[in-house]
This record gives structure tokens, sequence and C-alpha cells, in this order.
């Protein structure tokens, strides 16, 4: 049907290959200099490393020095590394990115533009096209609650294609549904984007209240379920002031992903770490030692930086739940954790009635609430 090149030998990469196998596409799955022991396994028939799932042996492998062999004549194009290292490869890959007729986009976080600014990915990688005077094809968000090992394995997953041109969004995941993956399709590429980076952020919160339960041996799952509430209303609110729609949070990309991470996701186990009683830098070290990317450590600290752009006292206090992992993961030493997360998820007594009175002032005319 069409030939795809996955850029990225990862886990989300390598388990995109079933269900274009699956579709009848033609799969070309290039790694980078980092991924030489994940495509000596698929080659070799062995299980991926990272996902315990066999490659299927039609898919076509090529090593880092083959990158301009991997993309000659794709029809599709994918970008499948760690946030951190999308700018480095679309610099690579750009000129041949350009020749084909779509650029899907797995990878999730935030990008620093060379003024400080921070950006959603897509908008850094056409800010490089633009800057190299290239025409990229339309971009496609790919996000929503996919679990890389289910997926290998050919197990029924629900995901979203997002693209500023409905058209093509839509295009793209008909031809992708191979039955068991079952993608939808949206026009809101801001909002799926943002969800796809907060729900690694909002995960950890949730691997938080299962560390707290391992801790105690008493469960926390209220604490819980009002993280998940707060990390939905907080993406929302987010959607609204970047541009994108505020009930996509409430779809797949919001409410789907964050379930899937927070039951199992890597962030929800840094995040168990850090409610068992370890300090972030601690936690975090113990994942790299595992090969395990931590994608909210950054998106936090990044996100905190997008929302101040907006300079915005009111949105900050909007965000609770954002600042507070924020705060926790930028320590150096364990803190409370549960008293922090605690204090931005439950809600907060409302103000005594004489103090509502004092507020609206009893002879200012204005309109008073009815109590």
């Amino acid at each position: 049907m069409y030939t795809i090149t996955i850029l990225g030998a990862g886990a989300m990469g390598s388990a995109l290959s079933r269900p274009l196998i699956d579709t009848g596409w033609q799969v070309r799955l290039w790694g980078t200099w980092l991924d030489d022991h994940l495509l000596d396994a698929i080659e070799n028939g062995q299980p991926h490393p990272r996902i315990n799932a066999t490659i299927d042996p039609r898919v076509q492998t090529y090593r880092s020095n083959q990158l301009q062999a991997a993309l000659d004549g794709a029809d599709v194009a994918v970008m499948a590394v760690a946030s951190h290292a999308v700018n480095a490869i679309t610099e690579l890959a750009l000129p041949q990115i350009t020749k084909t007729k779509t650029l899907w986009l797995t990878s999730k976080g935030f990008n620093v533009a060379p003024n400080g600014q921070i950006q959603l990915l897509p908008d850094a990688i056409r800010a490089q096209a633009q800057a190299a005077g290239l025409q990229l094809p339309p971009i496609m968000a790919i996000a929503g609650p996919v679990k890389a090992n289910e997926c290998a394995q050919g197990l029924p997953t629900a995901t979203i294609f997002a693209c500023t041109d409905q058209d093509q969004a839509q295009h793209w995941a008909a031809n992708t549904n191979s039955g068991n993956y079952a993608p939808t399709y949206s026009q809101d590429e801001i909002g799926v984007e943002l969800c796809a980076a907060m729900k690694n952020v909002y995960a950890i919160a949730l691997g938080i209240a299962d560390g707290l339960e391992t801790a105690t041996k008493i469960p926390h799952h209220n604490l819980k379920a009002a993280a998940f509430a707060q990390a939905i209303k907080e993406m929302s609110q987010l959607c609204a002031n970047l541009g994108g729609q505020t009930d996509t949070p409430y779809g797949l990309a919001g409410i789907g992903d964050l379930e899937v991470t927070g039951l199992s996701g890597r962030n929800k186990i840094y995040g168990t770490r850090l409610g068992q009683g370890q300090s972030a830098p601690q936690a975090y070290k113990e994942m790299q030692d595992l090969e395990q990317t931590v994608e909210g450590v950054s998106a936090a600290a990044l996100a905190v930086r997008l929302v101040a752009q907006f300079n915005d006292p009111l949105l900050t206090q909007q965000l609770p739940l954002l600042h507070a992992v924020a705060q926790i993961l930028a320590a150096e030493a364990a803190l409370d954790v549960e008293a922090i997360i605690s204090q931005a998820v439950l809600p907060q007594p409302a103000a005594p009635i004489a103090d509502m009175v004092r507020i609206y002032g009893q002879d200012s005319g204005a309109d008073k609430p009815e109590f």
C-alpha cells in the first residue's frame, strides 16, 4: 500500500510496525546510534528488549549510517525518538522528509526554541524547516492510549491522528486501521500534542499515590482519583490558553492516555518510586540505569516555563498539580509528597459567608450571590 520509514527503533517505533505490516504497508525501521542492540535483537528474531515482543521479519531494518537509504522513496516518515532527540534527527533527515507525503510524530514533549521560548514539537519541526528554506509535508500528531507492548502484539488499541488538515488526518487514520489498531482523527493538533506531553507529567502524580500505598500498606485510591480529575482539568485549561480545543483532554488524547500511562507507564513507575520515599534524582538515575526514559521529568520543567510565557498569575493558580509535580522533581532530597499532592488536588475550603459579604460589599450595588 504505502512505504513508511520509522525513525527510532525504540519501544513505540518498533511497536507501530505491527499494525502497519498487518494493513499491508512496506515498513522500514531505522535505528539511531543508540539502537544497535535493539536492531540486533530484531534481526536475530529475538523479542525486542523493551517490549518483549518479536518484530515481524518483513520489517526492513536500517542502521544509523543508512538514514538516506531508509528514507529513499518513502511515502511516510515517522519521528519516533525521545523528545530531546527530535531536533537532531530532524536536522539529519529533513531534506528527505520534505519528499514524503506526510510526517508522523509519536515523539512527545516540548522543545526549547533558540530564543528560549517553549514550543510544541510540531512547531519546532516547522521552524527548523523554515530556517532551512524547506517545505514540510502535513504533520500528523499521533497520540492516545497506546502501550507499545500491547500494540506490538496486535491487541485491541484505540489511538488518535491529529492534523491541522482534517482530510489528511481522516485519510491516514483510515489507511492504518488494522481492525485491532483503530485510529480516530482530529483537527486539534495543539490539543492532542499538549495532552501527549502533559499526561507524562500527571502520570508521575498518579504513580506517587501508588507508591504511597506500597510504602504505607494503605491504599491511596481517593488521592489518585482526585489527582486524575485535576490533571484533566488542567490539561483542558492549558488547551484553552494555547488555542486548542478544551474538550480534547476528555477523550482518547487526555483521559484515555492518562489512564493507560497511570496504570503501568514509565512515568507512573517513576512516580511510584517517589511515593515510596526515593528522592527525585535517585529515582531518575535508577530509571536511566534500566534504559527507561521518563519524559515527564523534562516535560514538567518545560511546561512550567511555557505557563510563565503567558505572564498570567491566574493561569498559574489554575494549575496547582503541574506546579506540585515540578516542585517535587526539582528537589534534591525526598519531600513529603503526600502533603504536596494533596494540597494541589483536594478542593480547598470555600470562603466563609462573612468573607464573601466583605468581598462583594454590602452597599456596593453589585450583584451578590445567594447563599
